[in-house]
Order: C-alpha cells, then structure tokens, then sequence
C-alpha cells in the first residue's frame, strides 16, 4: 500500500482515563486529568504534523480507554496487519474497532490463532530486516514465531523481566538500520546479548530517563519525538545526528504509555528493511 510520506494513526483521547490497573504504572487512586490529556495528545498531534506527517485518525470509543494507544492496534507490513490478540479482558474489545479501521483504510486484516497473545506494534517491533519480539509479560513467544512464519522474516525474541516495561517499545527504539535506544535492565541475559549481537549501534539510557519513556519515542527519518524529562538521551541522539522534540506525556505515562504508544506508523518504520 503506497504512501507518499510518514503516515500515522491516532485516536483522540476522548474517553481516555485510568478505569483499571493492568501494569505497575496505572492506579485508578492516581486518576488522569482529562483536560490536560487532551491538550498534551493535541500537541503531540500538532508536533507530527509540523514534521511532514499524515496523522490518520481513530474514532474514539467510549469504554475503551487504552484505544488511544494505537501501537497495540497491531503489526503493520505492508498491506497487511497482524491484529492484537489482547491477554487482558479489559483491552480485547479493542480488537473488532480496530479491525473495522484497518479494513476501511485497504490493509487486509489477519487474525492470530486462538491461544495466542499477541499486542502488535507494542511488542513486535522491524529493525533492518529483523522482527525484535517482545514476550512474557503480555505477548508469548509462539505467536511472535507465528507472524515471523508467515511474514517470512527472522525473528529475534527478547524476553521481558521487569513490569514496569510491559511492551518492547518501553524499553527498545528502533532509530534507523542497525541502530536503536534500549534499557539494558528491561531484558534478560539472554536477550541483552542478543541484542548486543544484532544491533550494530546500541543506546543504552538511564533508569531515570527509562521511567519518563525515554525508549517510548516516534522515529521519523532523523526527527525523534518523546516525553520530557530525557536530557542526557537528547544530548546523545543530537551527537549522533538527531533533531529530538521534547513534548509532555505525563497524563499518558499513568496508564503506562508515551509519545510511541500513542501512535502506529502504517507506512512502516523508518528503521525497517522490509523485502
């Protein structure tokens, strides 16, 4: 599916709050403020938009509030998308709107087996012609096999150790071929070497900047959008050649998420080598 530039896809934070508590960072004592969701989502909006992007929208839905987070919608690779098989009861009615948009937008829509948990664009992330895959916490490993199977690509699972970083893009930024942010403590042995292996040029952050969603940023070409609060990390990525955008996301990092969740490239991601 042809896109003359950046395309991403948002939904509006309409019905966006803390109704349950499904990771470490969400407490329905600790309660968004809607109207600073609202303009801090707008920002982020206007921010994309001002960089050459086409934001997409999602109607958003009442009784659904993590529908914001348009990166659990699914896997985009080309003109297909793998949808999320939610683990948790309260995001699974998410799947049927999603699905609805994709197939109105032209993508052709693949559902998972039964059985298999599996939360998009949350966990299953292309660098070069690699899909890093996150698993344990809310994905498992045999569905990230089962959509490297079908895509025909290698698959790299990483596995998940702490909470906090729920999804791989908590904890891991793809940036261009070969290159990405990361927060070594977020993964096993096993997969920081791996990661160590396949990823030429790795950026570790701090465990600070790692709890303000440092990892949690929108790559487009050499612009990196991510929440406040990251200044070593924007140091680092304007040495490397960068232009960072800082803009706030607190009202977003309540219910675990940031600049990243909040979006889904359809385009594919700049760091991807798709064949």
């Amino acid at each position: 599916m042809p896109f003359p530039r950046p395309t991403i896809l948002m939904c509006p934070p309409d019905f966006y709050g803390i109704e349950y508590e499904i990771n470490p960072w969400m407490s329905r004592s600790r309660a968004s403020d809607s109207s600073e969701a609202r303009r801090q989502w707008r920002a982020l909006h206007e921010l994309l938009v001002s960089l050459g992007v086409d934001v997409r929208l999602m109607a958003p839905v009442k009784g659904l509030p993590d529908l914001v987070f348009t990166a659990n919608a699914g896997l985009i690779w080309h003109d297909k998308v793998f949808l999320s098989r939610f683990r948790h009861e309260a995001r699974q009615g998410e799947t049927p709107h999603d699905a609805e948009w994709f197939a109105d937008a032209g993508f052709h829509t693949i559902e998972l087996p039964p059985g298999m948990d599996f939360e998009g664009a949350g966990d299953a992330l292309f660098c070069s012609k690699t899909l890093y895959a996150g698993y344990l916490i809310r994905s498992d490993a045999r569905s990230m096999q089962w959509v490297a199977s079908e895509i025909g690509c290698r698959v790299l699972p990483l596995q998940l150790v702490d909470d906090r970083y729920y999804h791989l893009d908590t904890c891991f930024c793809p940036l261009a071929p070969g290159e990405a942010i990361y927060y070594p403590p977020a993964f096993d042995r096993y997969a920081r070497s791996s990661l160590r292996r396949y990823v030429d040029n790795l950026l570790p952050v701090s465990e600070e900047e790692a709890a303000r969603f440092a990892c949690n940023a929108v790559v487009v070409g050499k612009d990196v959008v991510l929440n406040t609060g990251c200044p070593q990390l924007e140091a680092e990525l304007t040495q490397r050649g960068y232009t960072t955008h800082a803009t706030p996301l607190d009202e977003f990092i309540k219910a675990g998420g940031s600049a990243k969740c909040l979006t889904l490239r359809l385009d594919g991601e700049d760091a991807a080598l798709w064949e």
